[in-house]
């Protein structure tokens, strides 16, 4: 899985902005080629913008974890972050093989009773449920595994834990986890070590025997240390709390291997599995241990498609006006660079270009890299690795929501078709009438 490091070669000599190299960003031609089929196909079915998202990758990706961590002394079961890709076909596709699923809000939670997940195939994570939660557990609600992430949390549902026989957990805050804003800061979730004893205090006066300890890094962990070194403090507060948990909960995103930050570094340069043949002796009564690895299962599984609009030549800069982006479509183009492709492919020499959205922000930039000089209005491009947080982070910045196509045992299905005005102004312009 180690991927090697890539940067940008050469730095502007100068306070204006030169084009950088290329990048490699790794897929194989394989994977090109499946995502310039299926975009082909799906471009003669629904207007541009699209997402396009696959179930075919998302098995390549457990199959690559399982691999990953064939070595760890007790099995590992993945579930299925919700948040990442709030996608009913995807759910529908997970549910039925028997995997479970990881929701941390009402309308996740929701969404996964309504697919069909049971109950033990849920797990409740996230802040403040208790303000929610308790409105829909009632008594087919038996068995779902829940994290409490603070005291006053884990006393308002521990009734309804101890009614409905909830597995439960506490999820602990550990030095790895840190507001990456603000380096120097800790986040808001879960308990420190010094708020730790007393919830599992409360939790064994209660008659309740908490069975879960949970962490959480960050999305694009950059090192398999920090997770050892997570799980090694977890051992510590949970020795002494006197706590020996069940299973053990690592949160945090693996970072998928072909995306990189705007300076050409991969996410994954570093990275490998976490090994985790230390779990035994750390935690003696373990049984499981679980990973919530949402950006590195559903990244690759999807794709954004869009037309160019217009062209413009400037001096040093070629733009290309595109309809749809980053502000309405790819937030994480931001800090992340994708791979782009054209379609048809496009060849010839290359020129500095930037890729912009439809909006009347300069923010909108999906791209900006070497492109071919021949690309035209008419094409379209597809921009990979778009199937982790873009559903969750669209926006309807004066235009609609863009359509949805899923791909599924050899065929295409509109799952949402492109948002209409009507629709459009129903939601946006409601406060207007």
């Amino acid at each position: 899985m180690k991927a090697t490091a890539r940067r940008f070669q050469g730095r502007p000599s100068s306070k204006a902005e030169r084009a950088p190299r290329a990048i490699a960003f790794g897929h194989s031609r394989r994977e090109i080629s499946f995502w310039r089929r299926l975009a082909a196909q799906a471009i003669q079915q629904v207007p541009t913008p699209f997402y396009l998202f696959s179930a075919d990758p998302l098995l390549g990706a457990i199959e690559e974890m399982d691999a990953a961590l064939c070595t760890s002394p007790v099995p590992v079961r993945h579930w299925l972050s919700c948040k990442t890709q709030p996608l009913a076909p995807l759910l529908q596709w997970w549910q039925p093989q028997g995997r479970p699923i990881e929701v941390v809000s009402e309308y996740e939670f929701r969404a996964a009773i309504r697919t069909g997940f049971k109950p033990p195939e849920i797990l409740v994570n996230g802040p403040a449920k208790h303000r929610w939660l308790p409105n829909l557990a009632d008594q087919t609600m038996i068995g779902l595994s829940v994290n409490f992430d603070s005291l006053s949390e884990l006393k308002a549902l521990l009734p309804c834990a101890k009614q409905l026989h909830w597995r439960v957990g506490i999820r602990l805050q550990t030095a790895q986890e840190f507001d990456p804003e603000h380096p120097g800061q800790p986040t808001q979730f879960g308990f420190t070590a010094a708020e730790a004893q007393p919830a599992l205090r409360a939790l064994q006066r209660a008659g309740i025997h908490p069975e879960i300890v949970h962490f959480h890094l960050r999305t694009n962990v950059a090192s398999p240390q920090i997770y050892e070194r997570a799980i090694q403090e977890v051992a510590g507060i949970c020795q002494a709390a006197k706590f020996s948990p069940h299973y053990l909960d690592c949160g945090g995103g693996w970072p998928p291997r072909h995306t990189c930050s705007h300076d050409g570094t991969f996410y994954a340069a570093e990275f490998d599995a976490p090994r985790l043949k230390c779990a035994r002796e750390l935690f003696p009564d373990l049984r499981e241990i679980w990973l919530e690895n949402g950006r590195f299962v559903s990244a690759r599984c999807g794709v954004l498609v869009i037309s160019v609009l217009d062209v413009k030549d400037r001096p040093g800069m070629r733009q290309l006006i595109c309809n749809g982006g980053r502000t309405m479509n790819a937030l994480v183009s931001s800090w992340e660079q994708h791979e782009l492709l054209c379609l048809p492919e496009r060849r010839g020499r290359q020129v500095f270009t930037t890729v912009y959205g439809p909006t009347c922000m300069v923010f909108d930039q999906l791209a900006r890299r070497p492109l071919p000089k021949t690309i035209r209005a008419g094409d379209h491009l597809i921009w990979l690795e778009a199937g982790a947080y873009h559903l969750p982070w669209e926006t309807r910045f004066s235009h609609g929501l863009a359509a949805v196509v899923w791909h599924e045992a050899g065929s295409l299905q509109i799952t949402r078709p492109p948002e209409s005005f009507d629709q459009w102004w129903g939601r946006a312009g409601a406060s207007c009438a």
